[in-house]
């Protein structure tokens, strides 16, 4: 049965009972034992995950503790305010102060100072009592420096009045500061509104502490919101991913029909290029003036090229006379070339003598 009605709980309550847990749905849905774990703590634990009866002896330490504090700080807030009062005092005490009141703030700063003095030679209950005393002082010999019981009288019948003045004062100041437009209000005016002040603050700092409560929360829910997109997010990604990867490989034969079409344009524009830039030298290289040249070397080798076919065809008609005397004619030419050859040498002969002799 117990079982039972710890899983009665659903996700939503179980993660608003841990605040301060970083989890999400998903962490307990995946996790039975977990999530049954944590339905069970959450009716025997608050949100700040304190168990029952250690919240009660928080809370009684707490009020003790408030207690304490409270009685402290009464204690301090009177000092403080007297301090004030002497401070105050200071400044003023080179205008018209009557004798009384000087007397006054006299003594209570020695009083004050007296009383101070006391306290730091007093050993406590935990500090060592055995301990030296400052230069030997005791705090009775610092309380002989106590004013007369006269001064002292004096001071507590006048000082009530002066210390309401002063508190009266500030708390003026302090509604000013708080409700700016009470400032030129009358004094009973201001009194009445200090009644409420008290009242008012504590409805101020429970609603600031409501804001903060009420944020906290949506920062924690805003952190497992942004936990829960990020989960999304990734599985998002990764299904992009794969779409982007199954399209790219059905797309890729068009891709590459695109780019192998893109190539071959690129590829015959060049071509087109180097052509043009081919006539472009061709125009810069045959001008007017060398084409007229080429053209007059043309026809002067043109007719060279006639001649020597005439005299080919000459030579050719007469080597054909000349094979028809047959073997014969073969002989006396070969003998007519050695005759030939003997008359140059012997010319060259004849030249070299002559050359000799002279």
């Amino acid at each position: 049965a117990n079982d039972s009605n710890c899983m009665s709980l659903d996700f939503p309550t179980v993660l608003a009972s841990f605040p301060l847990c970083d989890m999400i749905e998903e962490d307990l849905s995946q996790n039975p034992q977990f999530y049954k774990l944590m339905t069970s703590l959450a009716h025997h634990v608050d949100k700040t995950g304190l168990t029952r009866p250690l919240k009660t002896d928080v809370e009684k330490a707490e009020q003790e503790l408030l207690s304490q504090r409270r009685v402290w700080l009464q204690s301090e807030s009177l000092h403080r305010a007297l301090q004030e009062m002497s401070q105050d005092h200071r400044v003023r005490k080179h205008h018209s102060v009557t004798t009384g009141f000087f007397c006054l703030y006299e003594t209570m700063e020695k009083c004050l100072l007296v009383t101070q003095c006391a306290r730091k030679l007093d050993p406590s209950n935990t500090t060592n009592k055995d301990r030296p005393s400052i230069l030997g002082l005791t705090p009775q010999d610092v309380m002989a420096l106590m004013p007369s019981e006269k001064n002292i009288q004096r001071m507590k019948q006048i000082l009530p009045g002066e210390l309401e003045k002063h508190l009266k004062t500030k708390c003026f100041s302090f509604l000013s500061y708080y409700r700016p437009e009470c400032e030129n209000q009358s004094d009973s005016l201001k009194t009445s509104q200090l009644s409420h002040l008290s009242a008012q603050l504590d409805e101020d700092k429970k609603k600031v502490e409501c804001l903060k409560e009420s944020s906290w929360e949506k920062r924690a829910l805003l952190q497992r919101q942004t936990q829960l997109y990020l989960s999304e997010l990734t599985n998002c990604v990764q299904l992009l991913q794969s779409f982007i990867l199954e399209n790219r490989l059905k797309i890729q034969p068009d891709l590459d029909r695109k780019k192998l079409d893109y190539f071959e344009g690129k590829c015959e524009l060049i071509l087109q290029k180097i052509m043009a830039e081919m006539v472009a030298i061709q125009l810069e290289t045959y001008t007017t003036d060398s084409i007229s040249a080429h053209k007059e070397i043309r026809k002067t080798l043109e007719s060279e090229l006639a001649a020597c076919q005439a005299e080919k065809q000459v030579l050719e008609s007469t080597l054909s006379s000349f094979e028809i005397l047959g073997k014969e004619f073969e002989a006396l030419a070969a003998e007519y070339g050695k005759l030939r050859e003997k008359i140059e040498i012997k010319k060259w002969a004849q030249k070299e003598f002559t050359k000799y002799n002279a």
